[in-house]
């Protein structure tokens, strides 16, 4: 390792370099897949649900404040929550837009998800405000909606609605003014963009659904049980609805991490292949210079396989310390980023506002353990190649 010439022992530290730049931008990408898979996944089921149940034979659940006890009392079941989810129109005095309105009992709806906790401005509530002999109910609506409806707390709204109507020339839709109560951010663009809530109550009566709601959202003790609950549920449901996971009901997302996750581990390989390249290299040149050392080993009695080892174990030196300071490269970017919060992404189109990242062992070790394989057998060649030096040519020369 110290004894080669000037250009043999910068194409050592050449190899590590590489092999350090890929073991540390690999252990970097994954980590920030890792912590964009747990952000999107933290902060999409604290909105939504780990189960969710909708009807499958009819279009609304009419006994559902029964099914929520029968759910409750299940094993692995933390809380349930009946819910009307459709969309509508909105508008302020100076705007106006599309919103998806989701109408709780506010009581269940704190149990399963986390919409008490991203109130941001005014509070939880969905009490009546009377106004001038009017009874005006509230409702919650997130900050970007605000945002773009130049709304704020207790300024009016009105939501129009023609669920149930016929569409005919003198229809006229179904009209309720509600006061925003309080104001929400789940960090999520689409949900503080587009959602709103207002009690069942008010909900039922604006979609004219009755005394039935269109789904009822669990939460569990374990997400990753979800699966494995899911065919449980729905027997003892007795195959009446369509019960859903988490991870069913956002499949193509989660799925579509995964997938960047293989691409970039696949990547990964091939540029610790071009790092073995150069290792290969490297220990080739070693060979050439070496020859006359080789020699005199194999003279004074060393075994093939004594020199074989030699440059192998030079192979796996150059692939340990560059997957060493590979490692530490890497935590050290991932710890200034999760601090900082240096690198910020434009949350209408990622969901979040910054890059989280999170780090799994067990990935950093893979790494580790597929950059070693590699140098190990980058370096069997030049190692086979010493191995076969003849005593007699260097001898000669």
């Amino acid at each position: 390792m110290r004894s080669g010439r000037f250009f043999v022992s910068v194409a050592t530290w050449i190899s590590i370099i590489g092999v350090c730049l890929g073991v540390a931008v690999v252990c970097f990408v994954m980590s920030m897949h890792n912590g964009f898979e747990s952000e999107i996944r933290s902060r999409l089921l604290g909105t939504t649900s780990h189960i969710s149940i909708f009807p499958l034979h009819n279009e609304y659940i009419a006994n559902y404040l029964e099914l929520v006890d029968k759910l409750e009392n299940i094993e692995g079941v933390v809380a349930a929550s009946p819910f009307i989810y459709y969309k509508t129109a909105i508008s302020s005095v100076s705007e106006g837009d599309g919103v998806v309105v989701r109408g709780i009992i506010p009581d269940f709806e704190e149990n399963t998800s986390n919409i008490k906790k991203n109130i941001k401005a005014g509070e939880y509530s969905f009490d009546d405000f009377i106004l001038d002999d009017d009874t005006i109910p509230g409702m919650v609506i997130g900050s970007y909606l605000a945002n773009r409806l130049g709304v704020y707390l207790g300024e009016t709204v009105v939501l129009y609605s023609l669920h149930k109507e016929n569409l005919t020339r003198t229809a006229r839709p179904r009209v309720a003014k509600f006061y925003i109560s309080g104001i929400f951010e789940t960090g999520l663009h689409d949900f503080d963009g587009q959602m709103a809530y207002i009690s069942l109550e008010r909900a039922q009566k604006l979609f004219k659904t009755g005394d039935a709601v269109t789904a009822i959202h669990l939460k569990l003790d374990d997400i990753y049980t979800a699966v494995d609950m899911t065919p449980v549920i729905d027997s003892i449901l007795e195959f009446e609805y369509d019960v859903v996971p988490w991870n069913q009901l956002y499949k193509q997302l989660f799925t579509w991490i995964e997938l960047e996750k293989l691409a970039l581990f696949i990547g990964f390989i091939i540029i610790v292949l071009v790092a073995a390249f150069s290792i290969v290299s490297t220990l080739v040149m070693m060979t050439m210079e070496k020859r006359a050392e080789i020699g005199i080993m194999k003279t004074i009695g060393s075994t093939p396989a004594s020199i074989r080892s030699i440059f192998v174990m030079k192979g796996l030196t150059i692939g340990i310390l560059g997957i060493l300071t590979g490692w530490l490269l890497s935590l050290l970017a991932i710890y200034l980023q999760n601090k900082f919060e240096i690198i910020s992404l434009p949350p209408d189109i990622y969901f979040i506002s910054y890059l989280p990242f999170e780090i799994k062992v067990f990935e950093f070790l893979a790494v580790g353990v597929v950059t070693i394989v590699i140098c190990f057998f980058a370096a069997l060649f030049p190692a086979h190649q010493a191995a076969r030096t003849s005593v007699i040519d260097v001898l000669r020369k």
